[in-house]
């Protein structure tokens, strides 16, 4: 099925795939704006909700803050937010309700404010409030705009001194090699030599867990929500060494007949016990889980694995919602749940 292009064509109707296939290139994108801090910052926090803070999470392995930074996926602020706050108002459609309300708390507490959006009323209000505005080109779903927004905070943060100097040629640099790497996963790639397809099918029909060690915990943190909104599958995912202490013991049990398929995103830059609780964690459970799909991670550095882990992760997913018989892109159970909100 995976191999009839006819048919990928008539489900992929928004050409998702297509998407896929260039969000290397969004890595390159040059952004307009200017920010100058009013007084020092001694803490980061970013504001958004699904897809518009799933970039966000792969600050925490690449590459780094030497201040404090929390993702508030929120209608409020944390209470240490002040005017020593960098506060980032992120919502691609620019109209996310849980954002705007908690860019009205942090202006209230007097915090240096950026906006990134594509628009909307988010965009609007920066553009009132002369906040500067990373304005990211629109047309995709948020979920696979992630790529712009690492590039548009990195040029934020770059020359603020917030991350180190080179991160943003660096990530250029990772984006250049990673447009080699995705052409493997391509529709005219057959199954017989196609990673992405060939785990689709195994994943089809399944609730999907996704693990990972706390350097790849970004991209597995992606492949659950891109199962979920691509595929419209159900899924979950979780990071060694914490699931050893809790869920780990959850596989234990009934059902012994357990619907579900198991990725493990694998990396030999994770330390060398996370690599040793993947093992062990395998062989105590069998017989107990699904064996686990190993995805071991390409690239020389955490970011390309990192890059190359995400993008291998939405292949797979939207040909599993071509297995699944839909159309990837809408998420029109979204739309409706916040239709009825506003009624």
């Amino acid at each position: 099925m995976l191999d009839d292009l006819k048919l990928i064509h008539e489900r992929d109707a928004d050409d998702a795939l297509g998407v896929a296939e260039h969000q290397c290139e969004y890595l390159q994108y040059q952004f307009d704006f200017e920010f100058k801090p009013s007084g020092e910052i001694r803490n980061i926090v970013l504001g958004g909700m699904g897809g518009s803070a799933l970039y966000a999470v792969f600050f925490n392995s690449w590459p780094g803050f030497p201040v404090p930074f929390e993702i508030s996926r929120n209608y409020s602020v944390p209470h240490y937010v002040n005017q020593h706050t960098l506060f980032i108002a992120s919502s691609y459609s620019g109209n996310t309700e849980e954002t705007l309300s908690a860019l009205a708390e942090a202006e209230q507490r007097k915090a240096q404010i950026v906006v990134l959006a594509a628009g909307g009323k988010l965009a609007e209000r920066a553009e009132q409030a002369g906040y500067p505005l990373i304005r990211v080109p629109g047309g995709i779903q948020p979920r696979m705009s992630s790529f712009y927004c690492l590039a548009g905070l990195i040029q934020l943060f770059e020359p603020l001194g917030l991350v180190p100097e080179g991160s943003l040629q660096e990530l250029r640099a990772a984006g250049e090699w990673l447009g080699g790497q995705v052409k493997a996963w391509i529709p005219t790639v057959p199954t017989a030599n196609n990673a992405a397809k060939q785990l689709a099918q195994e994943l089809m029909g399944k609730s999907v867990v996704v693990y990972s060690g706390p350097k790849l915990a970004p991209a597995a943190n992606k492949w659950k929500i891109c199962m979920n909104e691509n595929a419209k599958n159900v899924a979950w995912w979780n990071q060694l060494p914490e699931f050893n202490h809790n869920e780990f013991v959850g596989w234990d049990s009934h059902p012994l007949d357990k619907p579900y398929a198991v990725v493990d995103l694998r990396s030999k830059l994770e330390h060398p016990r996370i690599q040793k609780r993947f093992e062990l964690s395998a062989r105590l459970l069998s017989g107990k889980r699904p064996a686990p799909e190993v995805v071991e991670a390409q690239g020389d550095t955490i970011l390309q694995q990192l890059l190359w882990t995400a993008v291998m992760g939405d292949f797979t997913s939207l040909y599993l919602a071509i297995l699944n018989g839909l159309n990837p892109t809408p998420v029109e159970l979204v739309e409706r749940l916040k239709k009825e909100l506003d009624s």
